[in-house]
């Protein structure tokens, strides 16, 4: 179980995964760091829900660098050390390769790879000196299925989750000698604000049907490996890539 002393900071907590694993560390002792980048009112619905005492609300466009790098030393100012990060923020948005003109095209890459890649390197860069300082420390990475099984209609998630998936692995190499653990979650659909279009629509019978479970996963249960990563005695688990999807796409 995570100790009363620890330090996470969730990105994208104010809903969907991110809130469902910023309740479950709380609920554990973990003292939260709630990040948002610009939905300050969910963002505090999370803080309000949370049991204990201590938890944060920060905002930062994980776009930026320096924006970056400024919500991890604040984190350090006022709380002393980040023992968890969970790179859970990101975006989703449609770029058909052949119905999107050219400059919304490079808009979208753009847009996609600063906030599910770039920002999370920089976290990562921000955080490490931190926990090699401290000990070490855990970051957990929530990717996707997409990374395996492609996006077809969001090509630039799709690119963005493998090379967080490549990153994550890199990473677990460089920073196991300094007693940081890193693992990757890769879920498929679940049933979150970001999904309830696709889900509620016309296309939704038939995702939930990809999986033997003819459901999709809540925020709860990928959140629950979530936190199971992070925990002490998952340490062997590091450079893995876990799959939560249901069976709806298996790989070797």
């Amino acid at each position: 179980m995570v100790s009363d002393d620890r330090v996470v900071l969730v990105t994208g907590a104010s809903r969907g995964i991110g809130r469902a694993a910023a309740t479950q560390f709380a609920e554990r002792g973990a003292t939260v760091i709630v990040h948002y980048a610009v939905n300050e009112a969910a963002a505090k619905q999370t803080l309000t829900g949370l049991p204990g005492t201590g938890h944060l609300v920060m905002s930062a466009d994980l776009t930026d660098a320096d924006a970056v790098a400024e919500l991890v030393a604040q984190v350090v100012a006022i709380r002393g050390r980040i023992d968890v990060l969970v790179n859970n923020a990101g975006i989703y948005e449609a770029h058909p390769v052949l119905s999107t003109g050219y400059d919304e095209w490079r808009e979208s890459w753009r847009r996609t790879l600063e906030t599910n890649l770039v920002g999370p390197a920089n976290l990562i860069h921000e955080v490490v000196p931190h926990m090699v300082a401290q000990g070490g420390g855990r970051i957990v990475n929530v990717s996707s299925r997409g990374a395996f099984r492609g996006e077809p209609e969001c090509p630039a998630y799709g690119a963005s989750k493998a090379g967080l998936n490549s990153l994550g692995q890199s990473l677990a190499q460089a920073l196991a000698p300094h007693g940081i653990y890193i693992t990757t979650v890769a879920p498929g659909f679940v049933a979150t604000d970001m999904a309830a279009e696709i889900l509620d629509g016309p296309r939704g019978d038939g995702i939930r049907g990809q999986s033997p479970m003819q459901r999709v996963a809540t925020a709860d249960e990928i959140a629950r490996v979530v936190v199971f990563l992070a925990e002490p005695g998952a340490e062997t688990t590091t450079g893995a890539i876990v799959d939560v999807n249901g069976a709806s796409y298996l790989r070797t």
